[in-house]
């Protein structure tokens, strides 16, 4: 494996600040999951270390994901924690595989509008998930991005009215000063040329002072061990090696977990997708990731997990917006954080305990308005409506379901305007006035597809009687079968009926056919016809 230490510095900064937002993420991903909290640590220094080794992006960064919660909650509780981490096995090897099969090659065929308002609807949601935190209120929190336990009934907005009543006035000072020390290190220029220090790390050594000297003074502006990180920590080596767990083979022989493995592969391998390509729309340098390579590191990783007792990882987009923002430039952003992660866990945990979780809160939260920015929503307008709709269609869905559901509506919406669109391109019709009568230009696409037969029968339908048509293939390098034998119908029946004149020109070029003019008289008789259209079998010529 070769790296490139050109931006060693820089990677190494981006990584410390990625790993304290990983940090509480690791361990509240693995609570809401059922698991051991020391699971989600487990997870996120594979992650780091060797996913980010073996990854196919410079920017992107893994660990356990919010998207696997319910499914790996449901397993745990059904299968036991030992015979889960066969399914992770499992869910690991169907990963490599789809990599080696090059089943990555799906993730070039998501739809610039909605990555784009995936990233907007997930910088909405950040915000949203973050302000409980910001101003002290953390009953529970969901992995990447933290919700509160309101009940089944509780409304969108219910859990942020609901912890207004739990404000900590304490809390939403440290989450004030964090925001104004951001918003510093990106609008003054003196201290946007600080690279060797990152506005995150300035926010999180802030928050501990502030908040050890509100305990130095009795105030009650104190902010509780509740409302800060919480690592776990071990009294000796040997209760350290204990945290770790083994899987239960004989689980490989239960159908159920091999169910669990398959859905757990396919969910990941699907965010893992959508994280790549949302990276590289955010990558300065706009690098292409490799997605089978990204699927056989996360096959590895997840493998690899298992075997020690960790959660099941994918690609995480809060982790690659926050690595990025960083100013990362290579996957040696991505490696460090898993080491920071395993340096800190064997080393600093009591220092690391000590972080208020509002200053974490303020960073995911400028984050998210980032991701949301109203600069972005002004683009897509620009780009009109083909690009808007989908694109918040996408923040909407994203935002009011799930991830996967909110993509899934998106591409929906997306591939009814791109046939639409495609329906509409399939031709270039215009008409022009010559003594001798009307003649009309129908000048075929590039590409014309079974989609398009519809839009070319109404035209044909409706063409005036008496009148010369000319269409013209020279541009095009595929034609439907369906749509040639549309052609070949209306010069056979349509055109006669209606006293037409069709001229076919460059079909020859195309298809390897003659050209074909058929003429009409005022008695409706055939005077020429040449061959046409009698290839009948379906050609696709390159260019």
């Amino acid at each position: 494996m070769k790296l490139n230490t050109k931006f060693l510095k820089t990677d190494l900064l981006s990584g410390l600040v990625v790993f304290l937002v990983a940090l509480p993420l690791c361990l509240g991903i693995a609570v809401a999951s059922g698991a051991p909290p020391f699971a989600g640590i487990i997870c996120g220094v594979i992650a780091g270390i060797v996913v980010g080794s073996l990854s196919g992006s410079n920017v992107s960064v893994s660990g356990p994901a919010a998207g696997l919660i319910a499914i790996v909650l449901v397993a745990i509780t059904d299968l036991g924690y030992e015979i889960f981490l066969v399914a992770v096995l499992i869910a690991g090897f169907l990963q490599l595989t789809l990599g080696f099969v090059k089943a990555g090659t799906i993730s070039a065929y998501f739809p610039t509008a909605v990555i784009e308002g995936m990233l907007v609807a997930i910088g909405i949601i950040i915000i949203k998930k973050e302000l409980p935190h910001a101003i002290g209120y953390d009953k529970a929190h969901e992995g990447d991005w933290f919700a509160l336990e309101n009940g089944a009934g509780s409304g969108y907005f219910t859990e942020i009215i609901n912890s207004i009543n739990y404000a900590h006035l304490g809390a939403i000072i440290i989450t004030v000063i964090s925001l104004a020390i951001l918003v510093a290190f990106n609008k003054i220029p003196s201290l946007k040329k600080i690279k060797v220090i990152p506005g995150a790390l300035v926010v999180v050594a802030m928050g501990i002072i502030v908040n050890e000297l509100f305990k130095a003074t009795g105030s009650k502006l104190a902010i509780s061990q509740d409302h800060l990180v919480t690592l776990p920590t071990a009294s000796s080596f040997r209760e350290f090696l204990g945290q770790f767990t083994t899987p239960d083979f004989s689980g490989f022989g239960n159908p159920n977990v091999w169910i669990v493995g398959l859905t757990i592969a396919i969910v990941a391998s699907i965010e893992t997708l959508l994280c790549l390509e949302a990276g590289d729309k955010m990558d300065p340098m706009k690098r292409f990731s490799g997605a089978n390579t990204e699927l056989k590191a996360q096959g590895i990783g997840n493998i690899l997990s298992g075997l020690i007792g960790g959660l099941p990882m994918t690609s995480v987009i809060v982790r690659t917006t926050a690595n990025i923002n960083a100013g990362a430039k290579t996957r040696l952003s991505a490696i460090a954080h898993g080491v920071f992660l395993l340096l800190a866990v064997v080393t600093i945990p009591f220092l690391l305990n000590k972080i208020p979780m509002a200053s974490l809160a303020a960073i995911l939260i400028m984050i998210g308005l980032r991701l949301a920015s109203p600069k972005v929503f002004k683009h897509m307008w620009d780009n009109g409506k083909h690009q808007f709709v989908p694109f918040i269609v996408t923040v909407i869905a994203v935002v009011v379901t799930d991830l996967l559901k909110g993509v899934g509506i998106g591409l929906a919406v997306s591939v009814f305007f791109i046939l639409r669109g495609n329906m509409k391109l399939a031709y270039f019709f215009k008409k022009e006035r010559h003594h001798e009568g009307e003649t009309i230009h129908i000048d075929l696409a590039q590409e014309v597809s079974f989609l398009n037969k519809a839009a070319i029968k109404q035209t044909l339908a409706h063409l005036p009687a008496n009148s010369k048509v000319v269409i013209n293939a020279a541009n095009t390098v595929y034609i439907d079968y369906d749509v040639l034998e549309l052609i070949r119908d209306f010069l056979d029946f349509g055109s006669k009926d209606k006293n037409i004149s069709v001229k076919l020109l460059n079909f020859k070029k195309a298809y390897k056919m003659e050209d074909a003019v058929h003429v009409h008289s005022e008695k409706d008789e055939v005077i020429e016809s040449k061959k046409v259209l009698q290839n009948k079998e379906l050609l696709f010529i390159e260019k």
